[in-house]
């Protein structure tokens, strides 16, 4: 089963609250566990910012219900439910919608605040999303990171192969192999079917050699990577980096799991995500900060 809406835990987490007991904030999580019977891999599940997917929404479920004073907390980290909570248990039972909570002015008031601070307004209405604010802001940097890896790419093909090699050098570097003075660019002339070498210490007795192929819609095969594998036995090293803005075929990759040869493969993607992890031909474009209460400020 996959995570439930985080509207769709309002009912189960009141009807953990009817006890009168007010209960800690991981109880409720986990009563929400048992009742919609979730798997270890359904709670693991995370979101882009490495959050749990279902404490997250469990987080969003409570913070809604709190808006409408169904619940409150009596002290930090707990929750009971209130009077009003009772009521609309009773009235409306599992039916406990984000359309429902629209007929208490706190929630409209709670509602207007949110869309007059927002610059993007959804085509639907915020109340019925599936996901909670936090999972479509990562929605939307996934998406523009997605967008970005593409250019990358586009941008890369665009230049001349030596771009590639330089930049394979460059990227290396960044990820902690050596640093620019211990890197060598061979290319096409030379180079004997490496592109680079990177040294890690001061003697060369730990090099880094890679090759670099800029193709667009031909894949890497086996013949590339036996060509590779030659020209690292010819410098007596058994291992590499083959880096390539197109993808490794099936049999390429079967030829590099058999051979006792270290070789490691980035293809496009990859390498696109590689250069935004460690900021490699990309800029911050925007910031944003979300803000949250801070408990202990206001236990002192």
């Amino acid at each position: 089963m996959t995570v439930p809406q985080w509207h769709e835990l309002m009912a189960p987490i009141m009807r953990q609250l009817t006890d009168v007991r007010a209960r800690r904030w991981r109880e409720l999580r986990d009563g929400c566990v048992i009742a919609f019977g979730l798997t270890d891999a359904d709670c693991r599940e995370k979101i882009a910012s490495g959050q749990a997917r279902l404490d997250n929404r469990v987080q969003w479920a409570t913070s809604h219900m709190s808006q409408v004073g169904l619940i409150e907390g009596p002290r930090r980290g707990f929750a009971q439910l209130t009077r009003r909570g009772y009521e609309v248990l009773d009235e409306r039972g599992d039916e406990i919608t984000p359309d429902y909570l629209l007929r208490f002015a706190e929630y409209r008031d709670f509602r207007s605040r949110t869309r007059a601070q927002s610059t993007v307004h959804a085509a639907s209405p915020m109340a019925t999303d599936a996901e909670t604010p936090l999972e479509n802001i990562a929605d939307a940097v996934a998406e523009a990171t997605s967008a970005l890896h593409g250019e990358l790419l586009k941008r890369i093909i665009e230049q001349p192969p030596e771009f590639l090699e330089k930049l394979a050098l460059t990227l290396l570097n960044a990820m902690g192999y050596g640093d620019a003075a211990g890197s060598e660019h061979r290319g096409r002339s030379g180079g004997g079917g490496i592109d680079g070498a990177i040294r890690q210490d001061a003697l060369g007795l730990n090099t880094v050699y890679l090759q670099a192929k800029r193709y667009t819609d031909v894949a890497v095969g086996r013949p590339d990577m036996q060509k590779f594998v030659g020209a690292l036995t010819g410098v007596g090293a058994d291992r590499g980096v083959f880096v390539t803005t197109s993808q490794f075929n099936q049999e390429a990759r079967a030829y590099v799991e058999r051979i006792p040869n270290r070789i490691v493969l980035i293809d496009g993607q990859r390498l696109a995500e590689l250069m935004v992890q460690h900021d490699i031909g990309v800029q911050v474009k925007d910031t944003f900060v979300l803000k949250r209460v801070d408990e202990d400020f206001f236990d002192e």
